[in-house]
């Protein structure tokens, strides 16, 4: 297979400014949004979803003002046979407007911009205007960003990269402009807006700044934001000098102007990579990125759509490598923006980032499964307050582990099996000799503790033990106090449960008798009618949602047939080893004919796509792929979008506040909606663990390229892993 040829096939190319789709650079813990300029000078020109920012993976900002401590935000909710336990449960928006302590715990902290890197005209802002005939062009295989464009008639070309091995943006300029002195480069470092959502970045003040060091070409200075403090130096081959409180502006005698611009967490001063070096690093980099690990061809297809799934799976490895393989569970909006403050959401780590370790990237996926090692002991504290065995996962969450209070957040337990399915797939992957007990050493005791969760946790009753209440699934449109035994999560504690009992195995030591029993007696999934129910308190959802009042109702909120059609991933995201494969045909076949597919989330069809490549639809599965919906467009640099509701306009009003995200909505029964943000990484991910699975099989699976259909397909795969 022809890497280079098959990556740099799906090069972004744009010719004019599209407002919903910048370009990203980054390198896992930096990301970088560029303009069409390359740069950061006209961010007025795109949608106001789209902030160009400059975030990175330790970047993080708590407002002083109104700080609560956790127990402000704590609810007593009654839990069968154990009294009442404490949950950060907001039972409506209006609780934040009575206890202010909830609206500070869910926006702190909260990820911030660290500078913007911007052209200089003449000493001003540059007028759009006088651009024109704009290029640019990504180049996949060396990371570098290339963009040329006319300025007041003047040849302008700006190369733009983000180091791999520290927090560094490199920039070269050529241009007529820069010798006549009119064209400079500026940095500027923004306080903390406090609407933090999805643009952090304030640029009317706030913060101070402390110049540590000043040369004519290189400037290292220190920013303080209330607590948060980081550091910046500013190296060039042309003249440094500051410009106003907050700002560095370069200047150059030649026609190339070269900047280099390094964020960093710490007061140290090491002088910056070369930019000879720093460019031979990017491609270095990226090389290996390519070259490393999985990549699928779908050369010689006739399908119509190969090429462009092909185009999706290129683009998405780059956007999750920038996005989702860093030091911290990525967000959901990665280093793009703000959705949520932030935080990342930890029922979506796999969906971002399990693709990684099949496609030959287990070093990436490792680099944030630390975290789960470093919160082991909040998250037993976190148990223990609820009167449970083990390690209590949280939802919504920033660095320092704490779970948001939400209307939803605190009832989702989707989570708490992900560190064994994300070390399990590690282990699968680290395959050379004495790998395997490396893995086993470093995360056997978060594999331990969440299997002990999730083996104490169930609830006894009849003979048996249930899941919930209090629970939501995760198709968040039930009540957490009345839902019980969801087909999904008994699966998904089932498998996770089994997996830990065989790192016990591989580790020389006996089964836990806790963990055997909780198998024995975890209530079987639910069925009615031949059909798979979303949870058992459920018993009549689908005479509902075939019902005509559910068909294609503008408000269906009480039909229930809406957001993840979750009971699919009991074989689909896992091999449930109880699921009746008939009966799940059939729910899928029910899902095709009654499901609101307006309202469905990105990563659902690619998680459908993977059920019905398990259930030997490959045709099915690739139509899944592509279903024509709001939620699985894909635009020119593979950004997907995301809209939690799609109706008329007329049944949506906006309202304040909300989930914490870029824009909120309500329809008639008040409940609040996310209408539209610019991206949605999930997606991304998603995608490419179902074109894994479906072009490398899983385990059990025969044939090749099993989830794809023989006719119309040439699927060429290399270094991708069976899924289990």
């Amino acid at each position: 297979m022809d890497r280079q040829a098959l990556v740099q096939r799906h090069d972004v190319v744009l010719t004019e400014i599209d407002p919903h789709a910048p370009v990203m650079l980054g390198n896992g813990e930096l990301g970088f949004t560029a303009d069409i300029t390359g740069l950061q000078t006209f961010p007025e020109r795109y949608s106001e979803l789209v902030p160009l920012l400059t975030m990175a993976q330790w970047g993080w900002h708590s407002f002083p003002e109104g700080a609560a401590e956790e127990k402000a935000g704590l609810v007593q909710v009654p839990v069968p046979g154990r009294g009442e336990q404490p949950y950060a449960w907001m039972r409506s928006w209006a609780d934040a407007e009575t206890n202010p302590a909830l609206n500070w715990l869910r926006a702190n902290p909260h990820r911030i911009a660290l500078g913007r890197i911007a052209m200089v005209v003449d000493g001003a802002a540059p007028d759009f205007a006088q651009v024109s005939g704009t290029h640019q062009q990504l180049d996949l295989w060396t990371g570098t960003l290339t963009s040329r464009f006319a300025y007041a008639g003047q040849p302008v070309t700006v190369v733009t990269r983000v180091l791999p091995s520290r927090d560094v943006i490199a920039v070269e300029v050529t241009s007529p402009l820069v010798e006549a002195g009119r064209l400079a480069l500026s940095v500027h470092y923004p306080g903390v807006d406090p609407q933090i959502n999805p643009d952090p970045a304030r640029w009317d003040g706030g913060g101070t700044t402390e110049l540590v060091s000043v040369t004519p070409q290189r400037v290292h200075l220190r920013r303080d934001l209330d607590a948060t403090r980081y550091w910046s130096a500013v190296e060039s081959d042309g003249a440094l000098a500051m410009d106003g409180d907050a700002g560095v502006l370069a200047t150059g005698t030649g026609t190339v102007l070269r900047l280099q611009v390094a964020f960093d967490q710490t007061a140290e001063a090491a002088p910056l990579p070369s930019f000879a070096h720093g460019t031979d690093a990017v491609a270095g980099h990226w090389r290996s990125f390519w070259t490393g690990g999985g990549a699928v061809d779908f050369t010689g297809s006739t399908d119509p759509r190969a090429a462009e799934l092909e185009r999706r799976v290129v683009l998405s490895q780059y956007l999750s490598a920038i996005n989702g393989a860093g030091t911290l569970p990525p967000q959901e909006e990665g280093l793009f923006s703000n959705s949520w403050f932030g935080k990342f959401h930890l029922e979506m780590h796999p969906w971002h980032a399990a693709w990684q370790a099949m496609w030959g990237h287990a070093d990436m996926l490792e680099r944030s499964l630390p975290w789960y090692v470093a919160h082991l002991p909040r998250a037993r504290e976190e148990a223990a307050r609820h009167g449970v065995a083990g390690a209590w996962w949280p939802k919504m969450v920033g660095p320092e582990g704490r779970n948001s209070p939400s209307l939803v957040s605190p009832f989702l337990m989707w989570q708490q099996p992900h560190p064994i399915l994300l070390a399990e797939l590690v282990r699968r992957a680290r395959t050379g000799p004495g790998e395997e007990a490396g893995v086993l050493g470093q995360y056997g005791e978060v594999v331990e503790a969440s299997a002990d969760l999730l083996a104490s946790w169930p609830l006894e009753k009849d003979g048996r033990r249930n899941l919930g209440p209090p629970l939501i699934p995760a198709q968040e449109n039930y009540d957490p106090l009345t839902t019980v035994n969801p087909t999904f999560e008994l699966a998904y504690f089932r498998w996770a449960l089994t997996v830990a009992q065989d790192w016990r195995t591989r580790q020389g030591l006996p089964p836990k008798p806790e963990w055997t029993e909780a198998l024995r007696r975890l209530a079987p999934l639910p069925m009615k009618d031949g059909l798979y129910l979303p949870a058992e308190s459920e018993p009549d959802f689908w005479q509902i949602a075939a019902s005509a009042a559910c068909s294609g109702a503008a408000d269906a909120a009480q039909c229930k047939n809406r957001d993840h059609p979750s009971f699919m991933m009991a074989y689909g995201f896992i091999p449930g080893e109880q699921v009746d494969q008939d009966a799940m045909r059939r729910t899928l076949s029910a899902i095709s004919a009654h499901w609101d597919l307006r309202q469905t989330w990105g990563w659902d069809f690619p998680m459908l796509a993977m059920a019905a490549a398990r259930l030997g639809r490959p045709e099915e599965a690739v139509d899944w792929l592509f279903a024509e919906r709001k939620n699985n467009q894909w635009g020119v640099t593979g950004m997907t979008p995301r809209v939690h509701l799609d109706a008329h306009a007329e049944d949506l009003v906006p309202v304040s506040g909300g989930a914490g995200g870029v824009a909120m909505a309500t329809n008639s029964d008040g409940a609040g909606y996310r209408r539209a943000a610019e991206t949605y990484f999930p997606s991304n991910g998603a995608l490419l663990w179902a074109v894994g699975l479906m072009a490398a099989g899983w385990d059990g699976a025969e044939g090749h390229a099993p989830g794809f259909p023989a006719d119309g397909w040439t699927v060429r795969a290399e270094g991708i892993a069976p899924a289990p």
